[in-house]
């Protein structure tokens, strides 16, 4: 079954509690995209620890999708504050990459889910090494730090690729998600698909969006795959 995640961006904690609130009932998860103003420009709320008690109160699993630079050095932080799946991007530990693999391992001891994203310019060959430890693969189809940007297609031809290669493992997109381009990364192979502006802008409310969402890529169960889509364009990694 692929699985709708409503993906937030709030400036201050009352705005992330409310649009936590706003999902609950709609969703089983939430993604809480947390940005330092350093490693992407834009810069949201960024406060683990006081997420630590509310979070225990939600009726959504919490995701942490970590658009930092230096994320191990608030990696505990993070564990601790009541979130079930971490996401680091691979391209904040460049010229660190040997730190990935001690997140990693504080991840998954601690009994959380671990994922790395890649920007859509990243080829997937890049987490060859981790991909054993990766529960889900995280890939942007949209340049990381801002809401509302136009889905870069490019994406659809790694995602399916990888998927061709990896069948088993779990692919998260996110960026641009709607019912048009819902359809494309369902048919590549998307199990996981993040969705913001289209839920949270939605003329008819959250709810009625998510359940749009939902409605939609029930059609796709299970998910096509990418074998099909790549027959004519292959892509080297």
């Amino acid at each position: 079954m692929v699985e709708i995640i409503p993906a937030i961006i709030a400036k201050s904690f009352d705005e992330l509690h409310e649009k936590i609130k706003q999902v609950e009932g709609f969703a089983d998860w939430a993604q809480l995209d947390i940005m330092d103003g350093k490693f992407v420009s834009n810069k949201t709320w960024n406060n683990p620890v006081e997420l630590k008690v509310e979070s225990k109160k939600w009726k959504v699993k919490i995701e942490a999708h970590l658009m930092i630079m230096e994320p191990w050095k608030s990696i505990n932080e993070w564990i601790e504050s009541g979130v079930k799946r971490i996401i680091v991007h691979y391209e904040s530990f460049i010229g660190h990459l040997d730190k990935i693999g001690e997140i990693v391992d504080k991840v998954k001891n601690a009994g959380l889910e671990f994922s790395v994203a890649i920007n859509p310019a990243t080829p997937w060959s890049v987490l060859g090494s981790y991909l054993d430890k990766i529960d889900i693969v995280f890939m942007m189809t949209v340049e990381p730090g801002f809401g509302g940007q136009k889905f870069i297609e490019t994406v659809l031809l790694k995602v399916g690729d990888f998927k061709n290669n990896f069948p088993e493992k779990r692919v998260e997109v996110d960026g641009g998600i709607n019912v048009e381009t819902a359809g494309k990364v369902i048919a590549v192979g998307a199990d996981i698909l993040a969705a913001g502006s289209f839920i949270y802008k939605h003329r008819q409310g959250i709810g009625a969006a998510i359940k749009e969402l939902k409605g939609f890529v029930q059609k796709f169960d299970p998910p096509v795959g990418g074998d099909e889509f790549l027959a004519t364009k292959p892509l080297p990694h």
